[in-house]
């Protein structure tokens, strides 16, 4: 793997309703979060809203907060969520090829 490469990381978060917003808010200040999806506990999306990497390194807690209204009304209905998150990392160093000895 090259050392400018990036891997994508998937996690899961599970949060009450009214700690959803101020994830939300965390989630974006890191700045490598490249989607977010909000699924309620009966497995139903809510909303999922794709992030762009170099938008958020710029501040995009200003730009994000339209949808981030619409965060706060789910957080007011719902009282348990989980939210999907998609991440990039800076790609770890790639394992060593395997040594090939002929015999």
């Amino acid at each position: 793997m090259a050392e400018d490469e990036r891997r994508t990381i998937r996690e899961e978060i599970e949060v009450g309703g009214g700690q959803l917003v101020e994830q939300v808010k965390h989630l974006i200040r890191e700045g490598n979060v490249r989607s977010l999806k909000i699924v309620a506990r009966d497995g139903e999306t809510q909303l999922e809203v794709p992030l762009t990497i170099g938008v958020l390194a710029g501040g995009a807690v200003a730009l994000a907060a339209p949808w981030l209204a619409v965060v706060g009304v789910i957080a007011a209905l719902v009282k348990h969520v989980r939210i999907e998150v998609e991440r990039e990392e800076e790609g770890t160093p790639a394992l060593p090829e395997p040594q090939r000895t002929d015999v």
